[in-house]
């Protein structure tokens, strides 16, 4: 009898998912406020996008830690706020984590309280690799009360080591610990092309109550300018409604019964205030905060009309 030994071989494979490097690409989009008036004091806000994609081990979390220094335009001390800059004038300005624009996106690597935020990437699941994206918004906000800053393109640039987008697998610890992870950079820069701007105010030239107009009735008014700093600019004054050929012949009305009278730059009244650039208007640069001027109006002696109230309309131009 034969005898046959008959021998299986059983092989066994390992069921368990393969554990993989992590590797996340990284991008920020530019923070550009576009054209901006500053002249409200009011703060100006934009946003862009921060992406991120990754890929690893399936059903794991990435944790994500975006590390934004001061930009190249620096920062006050503290983080906040930072600056951009055109030449060498600054504009105050942050990044916000937050809708309320009260958290500063910071950086665990830049030696300020602001840190960055804590971004969970959970990767999808199946037998080789798992995939995951995520977008953060970034909020800049130009600080308010700004309206002296001069007109320009003002800059930062966050490249180099300005950014640090470090990351690795973990549901728990903290940033700092991340920033010890070799991570990857993602430049981009922080822009806003301040407008040139000025604004006009007047108060009224009221010459009161007068009864014959045998001398003169002066009375004063206030006109108010605000241009950015630098700006050079001329104030001018019509002819009002009357269209007068001259500063000193404006007329107010009554219906067909006029009063004469002129506007002056100085108190003696002996320099005409009218519209003719470079000869009798008045020159100034802005400050970026409110100039007044004052301008000087008289009534002179002359033929008094019937009795009524005379008023003229005097367009105020700033020419910049």
């Amino acid at each position: 009898m034969a005898l046959a030994l008959v021998f299986t071989a059983i092989t066994i494979y390992d069921m368990r998912t393969p554990a993989y490097a992590q590797f996340c690409t990284v991008t920020a989009g530019n923070l550009d406020f576009g054209t901006v008036d500053l002249s409200s004091g009011l703060p100006v806000n934009t946003n862009a996008t921060f992406n991120v994609f990754c890929i690893g081990t399936p059903s794991a979390t990435v944790r994500i830690c975006p590390n934004f220094n001061s930009g190249i335009g620096g920062t006050s001390p503290g983080g906040d706020p930072r600056q951009m800059l055109s030449g060498i004038n600054q504009l105050n300005y942050n990044i916000y984590k937050n809708t309320g624009y009260s958290q500063v996106w910071g950086s665990h690597i830049w030696g300020w309280p602001p840190t960055p935020p804590t971004i969970d990437l959970p990767l999808s699941g199946g037998w080789f690799l798992g995939f995951g994206s995520t977008t953060f918004i970034m909020r800049g906000r130009i600080a308010g009360g700004q309206s002296s800053a001069p007109s320009g393109l003002y800059t930062s640039s966050f490249a180099g080591a300005q950014t640090r987008v470090s990351y690795r697998y973990t549901s728990s610890g903290n940033c700092p610990a991340i920033t010890a992870v070799t991570g990857v950079q993602t430049p981009f820069t922080v822009s806003a092309n301040v407008l040139t701007t000025c604004t006009v105010g007047a108060t009224n030239l009221d010459f009161g109550t007068s009864g014959l107009l045998t001398l003169n009735v002066d009375a004063s008014a206030s006109i108010i300018v605000n241009c950015n700093s630098g700006i050079p600019y001329s104030i001018s004054l019509d002819g009002g409604l009357s269209g007068a050929p001259g500063p000193t012949l404006r007329q107010m009305a009554s219906g067909a019964n006029n009063i004469t009278y002129g506007i002056y730059q100085n108190a003696a009244r002996t320099t005409p205030w009218g519209d003719t650039l470079g000869t009798d208007t008045v020159s100034s640069v802005g400050t970026g905060l409110n100039q007044t001027f004052t301008t000087f109006g008289r009534v002179p002696p002359q033929a008094t009309p019937p009795p009524a109230t005379y008023q003229d309309t005097i367009v105020v131009t700033v020419t910049y």
